[in-house]
């Protein structure tokens, strides 16, 4: 994979020249048949759509985050085409070659580090955006899932995340008038903070401490001394993805889907942090204890005491079907744009009275059965397309919606019967 800022630039290059090569193709393939296209819809093709997904997944780290972000479920007041097209960013990704891969190792521990171990195993369990998962076993007999970060990765961030944005700008993906900077400068942070592994250890460990109170979750054991800013070491953990329990009995379905959606209200209303990467791939479950096992920590935020009594306040006002309360809470939060119309306000207000269904719901939800996800995504698109109304939304919003989205998508997914109301009223009654 393409490590050095040059290269990597040029692989963006590439892109744009594909982009420009594919548009001229099809265009003149349209006006041969006697259709006039716009440039956006030469544009939006399912071969630059694999052109974009292809090149961000071969670059990964912040060109294939900053993709994944934008593409994320939560995200409905983009542009609805943004998402489709990059929407396979979310779990593609290609393992670096092994010889690179020592190279990293080698820096991190020395030469001859594998002699410190009994077994390693170079084929990589997992592989994301910004570094890839190997089993080992130490000498000292510890069995260890070692994440191992891409090359180039931290040093490339700012170019990439500009990269990006100036693509999408140029490509016409996204609007003129639509200010994503200070989406991209949150997205270069956030990306800088999930580079660094030994902040994601300490992330790791803070949840270890405040879950320990917690029977049903189980967060593997950092190991600092095979740690360092490229290469995070944790107990490995048999376990199996969570998707496999939808063979499950309902009971079992109903009881993980439960503490995952009651973890999300404790990180937000009682931690005021949480882990904003509603991966399926960062939950799993070990079938020996019950227990459901959580990972990557890298995407880990905390969040203010005046964005978080905002969103008790707006949940606490959904739940009881009040619109004023929830339009003064989405305003303290940042959601509303200057320019924005009354109809569009009214309309974010359905959205998030839409979203907030399954609190209006005091014997439980049933995920199963419901079409949510869909019609969240229908009034989300349906916004989308006035393009008056399209502005970023704050960077707290964005991930928390993330965060949320992803959590119905298991739901529904595992097809769950969740007391939401229940288990969120505890702290929608406080302040």
């Amino acid at each position: 994979m393409p490590s050095g800022r040059w290269s990597r630039m040029a692989r963006m290059g590439t892109l744009a020249t594909g982009l420009a090569g594919g548009m001229l193709a099809e265009g003149a393939r349209q006006w041969a048949q006697g259709k006039r296209p716009s440039a956006r819809d030469l544009l939006l093709t399912p071969a630059n759509a694999r052109r974009v997904a292809d090149q961000l997944a071969q670059l990964r780290g912040a060109a294939m985050k900053v993709g994944q972000l934008l593409s994320m479920d939560a995200g409905e007041l983009l542009p609805p085409e943004l998402g489709e097209i990059l929407a396979r960013l979310r779990s593609d990704a290609k393992p670096m070659p092994i010889g690179q891969m020592d190279d990293v190792l080698t820096a991190a521990w020395g030469a001859g580090w594998d002699a410190r171990f009994a077994q390693f195993g170079f084929t990589p369990i997992a592989a994301a955006s910004i570094g890839q998962v190997h089993r080992a076993t130490t000498k000292d007999g510890r069995q260890l899932a070692i994440k191992v970060q891409y090359p180039g990765i931290r040093q490339s961030i700012a170019s990439d995340v500009d990269n990006v944005g100036t693509l999408l700008r140029v490509s016409g993906l996204l609007p003129a008038h639509l200010d994503v900077a200070p989406l991209l400068a949150e997205a270069k942070r956030q990306l800088h903070e999930e580079a660094d592994y030994l902040r994601e250890a300490r992330c790791q460990a803070q949840f270890a401490a405040l879950l320990a109170d917690a029977p049903n979750l189980r967060i593997p054991t950092v190991h600092a001394d095979w740690t360092t800013e490229n290469v995070l070491a944790m107990d490995y953990v048999e376990c199996v993805p969570i998707e496999s329990l939808q063979r499950a009995p309902q009971a079992q379905r109903d009881e993980v889907t439960s503490t995952l959606m009651g973890l999300l209200f404790r990180e937000l209303f009682e931690f005021r942090l949480v882990q904003t990467d509603p991966n399926f791939a960062n939950y799993r479950y070990d079938k020996a204890s019950g227990r459901t096992v959580l990972l990557d920590f890298g995407a880990t935020r905390a969040y203010g005491s005046e964005v978080v009594e905002a969103y008790r306040r707006l949940m606490r006002a959904a739940m009881h079907g009040h619109r004023d309360g929830m339009d003064e809470a989405a305003q303290a939060i940042g959601y509303f744009g200057h320019h924005i119309q009354p109809h569009q306000r009214n309309a974010v207000i359905d959205l998030f009275a839409l979203a907030c269904e399954p609190l209006r719901h005091a014997d439980g939800y049933d995920f199963g059965t419901s079409d949510l996800a869909q019609r969240i995504r229908t009034a989300g698109m349906a916004l989308s397309t006035e393009k008056d109304f399209w502005h970023t939304p704050p960077a707290d919003a964005l991930f928390l919606h993330r965060k949320l989205g992803g959590l119905y998508l298991l739901a529904a997914r595992l097809k769950a019967q969740v007391p939401v109301q229940a288990l969120a009223r505890p702290y929608l009654e406080q302040g």
